[in-house]
């Protein structure tokens, strides 16, 4: 039995202290957690939506969509069959869901003007089939 003058069971005393710790502690982890919130914030503003559209637009404008690609068709493939035309930075060959190409890709070119070169190669043959190539247009958000 305890007395009403306040002797503390020392097992109570070291749950309030473990208590009272617990507590600091983790008002020390929602500090470092708003900290954290606040410099990915500051990083997000950073990036200027116009610019990253600027440079999309700028990669597309030196990009080509290509049509018809045989499904068995590597990205090097593509890229071998495209040198002519300029440097090639970039081959995208699009696949569904199920990883299975879709039959189309998009390359991209270091120099602009390759892609004046490339649209010339629309109708020649890579691995039998007849590709379609032509400037890639710049996809604009909401438009159908």
């Amino acid at each position: 039995e305890q007395g009403a003058g306040g002797d503390e069971d020392p097992e109570i005393a070291a749950m309030q202290r473990r208590l009272k710790e617990m507590e600091d502690e983790a008002e020390k982890l929602k500090g470092e957690h708003e900290k954290v919130d606040d410099a990915m914030a500051a990083e997000e503003a950073g990036k200027n939506p116009e610019e990253e559209a600027a440079k999309k637009q700028e990669a597309d404008a030196r990009s080509v969509y290509v049509g018809q690609v045989d499904y068995a068709s590597t990205p090097e493939d593509l890229a071998n069959a495209f040198a002519s035309a300029g440097t090639v930075n970039r081959v995208t060959i699009l696949h569904d869901k199920f990883d299975n190409p879709k039959g189309f890709a998009y390359v991209e070119f270091l120099e602009p003007d390759a892609v004046h070169n490339a649209i010339l190669l629309d109708g020649t043959e890579i691995r039998g089939r007849k590709i379609k190539v032509s400037a890639k247009r710049t996809n604009v958000p909401g438009m159908k």
